[in-house]
């Protein structure tokens, strides 16, 4: 029985049930206007947790779930991402994970010689989630390296150095860093760590113990860089057995949608999912049909093809009417420019502004009531602002907060839109929150 008050089988033609279930998902869409990108941007960073006080293991574990598959610059995912959304977040808990086996990260892409791009995943859904690894012209250090690695398995770093030399390579320590790490961030090598990559990010590519040049062979079991320590393995083991097109795609699409609550094709496009927006739609419009998510037209100035889960949909609707609503913050929110909390470059276009804004590694942003009021670019030395700077009283606080808290051990601000900061109006709201005047500008120690 389907029609009210219904007690027996009822029978119903199939193309009046289509007509029916039409009308009902025209409904569905219907049901929310469009909110402006500030809403959006009050939405994001509570649907994903950014200030809720998780602890811990489990508190991670959760974090993860959302995270998982999103690449994030390694400098950024401890020290802002996950500091972000767990109370005194500990590297070793995630490094408990993943020798644990519960974890892995997968490198998406260098970013200049010190950083990269990471990708974090639980193992039993890695395969279904991570994409291919990338491309390389592999030299011969690297197929040496690539070759033991699947002959032997997991290794440690005076085995990898014996690799090279026994293929009659090139085997002194910075060499062999530059090949394995070249694998590393084209998704072919992981550790069980992220101890390396911490290192790396640090500039801990110098040998333990000042050694410096190619290695006597009788030596090549002495300790090697902090940037190769730990056991590297191939990541071509985790992605089998491979699941086919659809079981792939349906669990890109529910991970999207677990990330981001309200999934564009602005959003799908500026994380750089696998197969974009295309390769995740179908699946999306049948979920639509069953019910598991809704399509409709939710965010205004973004593309018409936009699909929310349900409990997205009421959530992004208490963020309308501004600060006041159920998951708006009540401060502003300080977000690496990189975080996938932050909807602005990606999802959001940048709103009018005299710098030169954008995702890059070491820049941070501040939002104030879903809107950005002021861009930190990478190094601290230039302030950018925004319209929305204007009415926001509280942004050289949120600022100053990035030293106070211990995220940044100083800030040299030298210039602001452009200008010296010694004689920008907003000098005075810096010097407020407790930056000093200095000969380089506006400065704050930690």
């Amino acid at each position: 029985e389907f029609r009210p008050g219904g007690a027996q089988r009822e029978w119903c033609d199939d193309d009046v049930l289509r007509q029916l279930r039409r009308r009902s998902l025209a409904a569905l869409r219907r049901e929310v206007e469009p909110v402006d990108a500030a809403a959006l941007g009050r939405f994001l960073p509570a649907w994903q947790g950014v200030g809720v006080p998780r602890r811990g293991l489990e508190g991670l574990i959760e974090v993860i779930g959302v995270l998982q598959g999103a690449p994030v610059p390694a400098s950024s995912l401890e020290a802002d991402v996950l500091s972000s959304r767990l109370v005194g977040h500990r590297s070793a808990d995630l490094d408990a994970l993943c020798t644990a086996g519960e974890v892995v990260w997968i490198g998406a892409g260098a970013i200049g010689a010190g950083d990269g791009r990471v990708r974090l995943y639980f193992r039993d859904q890695v395969a279904a989630l991570a994409p291919p690894p990338d491309d390389i012209e592999p030299s011969g250090l690297h197929t040496a390296l690539l070759d033991h690695l699947a002959q032997r398995g997991a290794s440690f770093w005076s085995d990898l150095v014996q690799a090279a030399a026994a293929a009659g390579e090139a085997y002194d320590d910075p060499t062999v860093l530059a090949a394995l790490w070249d694998l590393v961030w084209s998704g072919h090598v992981t550790n069980d760590s992220l101890a390396p990559v911490r290192a790396l990010v640090a500039g801990g590519t110098k040998l333990a113990g000042g050694a410096r040049g190619r290695p006597r062979p009788g030596r090549l079991a002495r300790l090697g860089p902090p940037a190769g320590a730990g056991r590297w393995s191939l990541v071509a083991p985790l992605l089998a057995p491979a699941p086919d097109s659809t079981a792939a795609a349906h669990a890109r699409a529910r991970q999207l949608l677990e990330r981001y609550g309200v999934l564009t094709r602005e959003a799908a496009l500026g994380e750089g999912a696998e197969g974009g927006f295309a390769g995740v739609y179908r699946v999306l419009e049948v979920l639509e049909e069953r019910g598991q998510v809704r399509r409709g037209y939710f965010v205004a100035g973004l593309g018409a093809a936009q699909f929310a889960l349900p409990g997205a949909v009421d959530r992004l609707r208490s963020t309308r009417d501004g600060p006041e609503g159920e998951e708006a913050p009540s401060a502003p929110v300080v977000l690496a420019a990189t975080d996938p909390a932050q909807p602005y470059g990606a999802a959001l276009a940048w709103p009018t502004n005299a710098g030169r804004p954008a995702r890059a590694a070491g820049a941070f942003v501040v939002l104030d009531r879903g809107e950005p009021v002021v861009y930190l670019e990478r190094g601290g030395k230039r302030l950018v602002t925004f319209p929305a700077t204007a009415g926001s009283t509280t942004w050289a606080d949120a600022r100053a907060g990035l030293v106070k808290n211990g995220r940044l051990r100083s800030l040299d601000i030298a210039t602001i839109d452009g200008e010296s900061s010694a004689v920008s109006p907003l000098g005075p709201a810096l010097l407020a929150a407790g930056f000093a005047s200095g000969y380089r500008g506006l400065v704050l120690r930690g």
